[in-house]
């Protein structure tokens, strides 16, 4: 059955209605007229009578006249002039952020360099060695207690002497904490091992920092949740462990003092300056992540009542440095001094292949770039036409190693001596003053709440030894000139890193030069060259091997 047509409304009205509506109008419209009547205000314009030709001066009074007239359209004309140009820029504005996100890579970066140069030229760079060098002394100079916060995973690699001497050497008999985080990526044994090595020498307080510490409103909105059990709240990233007991340990020795107590934290970029103060506060203070140098400036935080937290930020790496010390505690990355590709693959000579396989599930693999392209594969990292992005991949693996998610250990020497600047009387007067053995069962207590990663499942990496760091302007003056010589020596110092089956290659050419050659009638004989391959394995070490495919 066919639907029956819907038809709009009629507005018609009845004659009655309409004119009723035609009278209140003109009733409406009369009493308007009456009060603008009363008020004085009239519709019709007054016809500008002008100047009477009995007027004296009347040729003065209109070219004056004239003139007002001609300065009043001026003013008006220049007002649109002003709305039409507001009117371009806005467009020019819209139309430069939608180009930016088309236009290609380099006219972005070299949009960017002139961006730096201006903001150079209009005031100090605080991204500068020189800046973040006077702001590290700034720190140092303010505080009473200083916190070199080390990673548990390198805890040797990631010292620094020169910070340490400048803190023993400046005024004020400043006390020297070492404080060990990350925790739950090491091994339990490896802990307790680098605990026994390093309280020899400093007091150490073992730390894990929450790196889920949100917003204060956002932790209000959130607080109306509760959950059932505290199990949900601890969970790898969110729980914090050993805040209680540095908080202890400083109160006391606030209490003893009688003062209020400002701690600087000190350190290497990224091993967790900014999270453990977040941790000790309970909200989002400093700005925290996984990019290294985020923090550019001193910024103080006061945690207790007479305690107050200095942060500070990362101390700059010297350039003599091997490269793996680099790589992991330098900004040169960042600052584009050194490419991520470079990074990582002086990380991968560093560690087992096999572990780094099991660890990233990638298959074997023949040099650094045939990783990245099997990880960028495993990680979906992929550009146009399903090509792997290997610098993608990289930035992944770096921000692993950097940040708190990769799993890796380093051997406690076993026989460790004091350095030179820490004779027995300085490493007696840095121990007196605090709670030795409330620190001791503190953090005891602190290494049993948490949940260690296997052995087995953590890498085996060689550590480098401490690293030498910047304190001054005149250090970075002295350190730039010679920064060919450093990469010659590392080099030189990645040379004994090869594998097993690489040494033996390299020690088979030097055996023909110890026992003389006996020369034989009818034969032709050629002494073998010592050759500096340094160079070589340098340049081809990710060159790809035709003679595995093509014999």
């Amino acid at each position: 059955m066919k639907r029956p047509k819907l038809r709009k409304a009629s507005k018609r009205i009845s004659c009655s209605k309409r004119y009723k509506i035609q009278k209140k109008v003109r009733e409406h419209n009369r009493k308007l007229r009456k009060e603008t009547k009363k008020k004085g205000v009239s519709k019709r314009v007054k016809k500008d009578l002008g100047v009477p030709n009995s007027a004296p001066f009347k040729e003065e009074v209109l070219r004056e006249a004239e003139q007002r007239r001609l300065k009043i359209e001026e003013e008006k004309e220049k007002k649109r002039q002003a709305i039409k140009e507001e009117r371009a820029q806005k467009r020019k504005k819209d139309k430069d952020a939608a180009s930016k996100e088309t236009e290609p890579k380099a006219k972005k970066v070299r949009q960017d360099e002139n961006e730096k140069l201006l903001k150079k030229a209009s005031g100090p760079d605080k991204s500068s060695k020189q800046f973040l060098c006077s702001e590290l002394n700034k720190v140092i100079d303010a505080s009473d207690v200083v916190l070199e916060v080390l990673d548990a995973r390198d805890p040797l690699g990631y010292r620094c002497p020169q910070l340490e001497e400048a803190v023993l050497q400046r005024n004020g008999n400043k006390k020297l904490l070492l404080v060990l985080n990350k925790i739950d990526l090491v091994p339990k044994e490896n802990v307790e091992r680098w605990i026994q090595c390093l309280q020899k020498e400093f007091p150490v307080v073992v730390f894990k920092a929450s790196t889920q510490i949100q917003d204060k409103t956002v932790q209000a909105k959130k607080s109306r949740i509760v959950a059932s059990n505290d199990i949900l709240d601890k969970s790898r990233g969110a729980a914090c462990f050993g805040n209680s007991c540095l908080a202890e340990l400083l109160t006391s020795y606030a209490e003893q003092s009688g003062a209020s107590l400002r701690v600087g934290v000190v350190g290497f970029p990224n091993v967790g300056k900014s999270s453990l103060i977040n941790s000790m506060k309970g909200i989002l203070a400093c700005n925290a992540g996984v990019k290294r140098g985020i923090t550019k400036s001193m910024q103080d935080v006061h945690i207790l009542k007479n305690v107050k937290l200095l942060d500070s930020p990362g101390v700059v790496a010297s350039p003599s440095n091997p490269p793996v010390s680099m790589a992991l505690r330098s900004l040169q990355v960042e600052e584009g001094q050194e490419s991520v590709l470079e990074a990582v693959r002086t990380l991968l000579k560093q560690c087992d292949k096999t572990q780094i396989m099991l660890q990233y599930n990638v298959p074997d693999y023949r040099n650094s770039l045939e990783f990245l392209t099997l990880f960028a594969k495993k990680r979906s990292y992929l550009q146009k036409g399903g090509v792997p992005n290997t610098e993608q991949a990289a930035t992944a693996f770096l921000a692993d190693w950097t940040g708190a998610k990769m799993s890796y250990h380093c051997k406690a020497a076993e026989n460790h001596s004091l350095p030179a600047y820490l004779p027995d009387t300085v490493v007696a007067e840095m121990q007196n003053g605090w709670d030795l053995k409330k620190l001791k069962t503190d953090n005891m207590k602190t290494l049993r709440g948490i949940k260690f990663p296997n052995q087995a499942s953590s890498i085996s990496f060689i550590s480098k030894g401490p690293t030498a760091g910047l304190l001054t302007v005149c250090d970075i003056s002295e350190e730039n000139p010679g920064v060919g010589s450093t990469e010659e020596g590392a080099e030189k110092n990645d040379e004994p890193e090869q594998t097993v089956e690489d040494s033996n290659t390299a020690k088979e050419p030097e055996k023909p030069q110890k026992a003389p050659l006996k020369k034989k009638p009818g034969r032709v004989q050629f002494q073998s060259v010592p050759i500096d391959i340094s160079l070589s394995t340098a340049t081809t070490d990710d060159a790809y091997d035709f003679n595995t495919d093509f014999k």
